[in-house]
């Protein structure tokens, strides 16, 4: 471990004391932790939110708004959207709550979007006011495969919706690396996959509803965020 080793190390040791796990001890070089919880090996890749990340900080993190509403225009653009998003890349957006004009907003967002589409946009990002409602559209390069091209967020206004943006990339960047970083054929434990992130556990909602909007596959038998806090939670509901 290089770099981001000691919080590497604090996160393993986080996990290994909240599930009263016990880590053994090897090679400095090896690409993964080994930790033994009832008789049974467990190899644990970390990953680390980068500072360009974590350093929102938890006031920036806006507060989601999950209700019909935003439900219906999240899922309107991503069955729009997805079929036009190319392999490899994936598209951000967020608009700000209330939403009056549902309709109106998401066939407005969902022609600006797919106009960038048809320019071949792979790293622009975008920001308007569309019926009353600021919205931001991302566009970046994605790591791990998901089964969403399309992400989106609706969310109280006056807090800065890049946190989001920021925490996908992150997640898909980390989870892909991860995937490809395996035991050796010999090892017949459990895979965990742990988030270390240097801010505190109020972000964790923020987490699982990115990672239910991307669908990523994984052969990990349990994915895991650690904050700075101690807090261990899963990435999953």
């Amino acid at each position: 471990m290089s770099g981001s080793g000691k919080r590497e190390r604090a996160a393993i040791e986080q996990v290994a004391r909240y599930f009263g796990a016990t880590r053994e001890q090897g090679g400095a070089t090896s690409p993964y932790a080994c930790l033994t919880l009832d008789a049974k090996r467990i190899a644990v890749e970390v990953a680390v939110i980068e500072p360009a990340v974590a350093k929102h900080g938890d006031h920036a993190v806006p507060r989601l708004r999950l209700d019909k509403v935003a439900l219906r225009l999240i899922s309107r653009l991503q069955a729009a959207l997805s079929p036009r998003v190319a392999d490899g890349q994936v598209v951000m957006f967020s608009v700000t709550a209330p939403i009056r004009l549902p309709s109106k907003t998401a066939a407005e967002l969902e022609a600006d979007i797919s106009q960038c589409l048809r320019r071949g946009a792979t790293t622009v990002e975008i920001s308007d006011t569309i019926c009353g409602n600021q919205v931001r559209v991302r566009f970046a390069k994605g790591g791990a495969r998901p089964a969403s091209k399309v992400v989106g967020f609706v969310h109280n206004p006056g807090t800065d919706p890049r946190v989001l943006f920021d925490l996908t990339v992150g997640l898909l960047r980390h989870i892909g690396a991860a995937v490809d970083k395996r035991p050796p054929e010999s090892f017949d434990g459990d895979r965990w996959l742990v988030i270390a992130d240097e801010q505190g556990g109020e972000r964790i909602g923020t987490y699982r509803q990115v990672y239910s909007q991307l669908g990523v596959s994984t052969d990990f038998n349990k994915m895991l965020v650690v904050f700075a806090d101690g807090q261990v939670e899963t990435l999953t509901d």
